[in-house]
């Protein structure tokens, strides 16, 4: 198995290589809805998470939805 090293909101992370943004999102148990990704400061639409591939180097952030008011 292929390591890579991605940024995940300015925090080293290591992940598998060939890794899609939908499995990752899913390795860390975070649910979907609400949920907003930037892959090198470009939101990536929901639909398109599961074939966008995570490459070495990728700076992500993430945000999610918080109720409140």
């Amino acid at each position: 198995m292929t390591m890579i090293k991605i940024w995940l909101n300015d925090q080293p992370v290591v992940c598998e290589a060939e890794q899609t943004l939908s499995q990752f999102v899913a390795q860390l148990s975070l649910p979907t809805q609400g949920t907003a990704v930037a892959i090198n400061q470009s939101i990536v639409a929901a639909s398109e998470w599961s074939t966008t591939v995570i490459a070495d180097g990728d700076q992500l952030a993430l945000f999610q939805a918080i109720a409140g008011g």
